[in-house]
């Protein structure tokens, strides 16, 4: 596939707190990537400078063929919703949504009336004035009727319940299937949007501990469990992700290497259970940089 945005080893730093450090990735054209990691990561540092509100400390940033700081062409085709989203104070709802309309190039103003209602929004009532959870559906909105190339949502789902996040996703994925684009999502609920992603972006600490196609993540991840020096013997033909003992038996949860299954643990005469997108997420991100059993690289090896 073709990317249509790159980060090249880009460090962000503020002052003295480095948000990012080295990072590296690429978002393919017509995908939806689930950006992941834990508060203060750096996942909103990086969605900023993929949107052009900042510029790295070092490295570079393409997006849609081009800078995208102050950069027009490149801006035209982007959507950045972001959490906590701010609209000027006299601004009601349909205000928000004809300067949408200005802003991008292929907003679908039916779409957008149709989403209007789905969320049960008032376009007459000032955005100022509406709940936490409506502020977040004009947002939604904005993200989905602008049709933009490229679409970043931050936290899209903040106050809004669960009926409504799963309109949302609905109809999300509807009109990706109608009108593909390259969609990003940050959120902490993964399990929520698992079986939207295409692939998987965990930032932790700064750094990409895990690029990956979705796909190939589920199956490959397991958590086994049994006796301490079985769980060993198994693990160590593995990456191994966590692991916890207790008196003579342990809990594990590995990737597979490329070419075993979950009926190896089986032989192995352990318990085995498949580790959810979530789970290994926690696991993942639970890990200290002073005691992560495996390396980085030996990750992306698996994952390719």
């Amino acid at each position: 596939m073709t990317a249509v945005a790159e980060v090249r080893d880009v460090t962000m730093r503020f002052r003295e707190h480095t948000a990012l450090q080295g990072v590296s990735t690429a978002l393919e054209r017509d995908t939806i990537t689930g950006l992941l990691g834990r508060n203060g990561a750096g996942k909103t540092t990086l969605m900023q400078l993929l949107t052009g509100h900042r510029r790295p400390t070092s490295g570079q940033v393409q997006v849609l063929g081009g800078d995208p700081y102050e950069n027009d062409d490149v801006l035209s085709g982007i959507c950045f919703i972001k959490e906590g989203q701010r609209y000027p104070d006299h601004f009601r709802v349909r205000d928000a949504l004809d300067s949408a309309a200005m802003l991008f190039p292929q907003w679908d103003a039916d779409l957008a009336a149709a989403l209007v209602r789905d969320f049960d929004l008032p376009p007459k009532r000032a955005i100022k004035k509406l709940s936490r959870g409506m502020n977040s559906a004009v947002g939604i909105v904005i993200g989905l009727a602008s049709r933009a190339p490229v679409t970043l949502f931050d936290e899209p789902y903040l106050g809004l319940d669960a009926v409504a996040r799963q309109l949302f996703y609905d109809r999300l994925l509807a009109d990706y299937a109608e009108h593909p684009r390259t969609v990003v999502l940050s959120t902490h609920l993964i399990e929520e949007i698992a079986s939207l992603l295409e692939r998987v972006l965990l930032i932790d600490r700064g750094r990409v501990l895990l690029d990956a196609d979705a796909d190939s993540l589920r199956g490959t991840a397991l958590t086994v469990t049994g006796p301490r020096a079985k769980v060993d013997a198994f693990a160590a033909a593995h990456v191994v992700l966590h692991t916890e003992s207790l008196g003579g038996h342990s809990r594990a949860v590995v990737r597979l290497r490329p070419g075993t299954d979950a009926e190896d643990a089986t032989a192995a005469g352990l318990s085995w259970e498949a580790t959810n997108l979530q789970q290994l997420v926690v696991a993942m991100s639970l890990q200290t940089a002073q005691d992560r059993p495996a390396r980085i690289s030996d990750l992306e090896e698996v994952s390719r």
